[in-house]
């Protein structure tokens, strides 16, 4: 059985990235390609768990470096019991966020050695890497604006001040610079059937 691909969608605050998960998820469907929808930090009881450790604003406050090996604990159960098990029998995974969001938030935003990163990517993920990484993108701003819209109480990395989304933004459109192969970036800040036609090109040139 051929091995499934792997498909992230990353990208700021604000910027669509669930609703667009579904627009990917009917996509393939509709091609009658088996498809997993997950998410990062989360994807399994224990991750999910993390997850809401990493997001409380009213807890302990997180070193940066507690945050990070947060991350990667978390991605390593994801990996483990949901990402390679699919793969594995031949279906697609479309996950929420994956590493270019820590080298973004960890490494960007909180100024985390970025050699770190990459040895604890190594560590935890071997030889895994997305097939194809749809980064939407928008100005800070616009994202912070599109989220005040539709959130209730901000969790602690929504609370950050302004600079840290901009220094997010700037960190992802790096690491599109460096995989240009890998990352495609598609503007966020047009109309949503713009930004769906550009994740459908995309998506079916992986398909070819």
């Amino acid at each position: 059985m051929a091995r499934g691909k792997f498909i992230t969608l990353e990208g700021g605050e604000g910027v669509g990235k669930s609703t667009n998960l579904i627009f990917l998820h009917d996509f393939l469907k509709v091609r009658n390609i088996p498809v997993v929808i997950t998410r990062e930090p989360g994807g399994t009881p224990l991750a999910e768990k993390l997850r809401a450790l990493l997001l409380d604003k009213n807890g302990e406050s997180i070193a940066a470096t507690t945050e990070l090996l947060l991350m990667f604990a978390a991605r390593a159960q994801h990996i483990r019991h949901v990402i390679e098990p699919a793969l594995a029998k031949g279906e697609w995974v479309l996950c929420d966020r994956f590493t270019d969001a820590t080298y973004a938030y960890q490494g960007g935003a909180r100024h985390m050695e970025l050699s770190t990163i990459a040895w604890l990517e190594h560590l935890v993920q071997g030889s895994l890497r997305p097939d194809l990484t749809l980064l939407l993108d928008a100005p800070a701003e616009t994202g912070l604006a599109r989220a005040r819209e539709r959130r209730g109480e901000a969790d602690r990395f929504e609370a950050e001040k302004r600079q840290f989304f901009e220094d997010v933004r700037l960190a992802y459109l790096k690491q599109a610079e460096q995989h240009p192969e890998r990352i495609k970036i598609v503007a966020a800040d047009r109309p949503l059937p713009d930004v769906q036609a550009a994740l459908a090109d995309s998506l079916s040139a992986l398909l070819r």
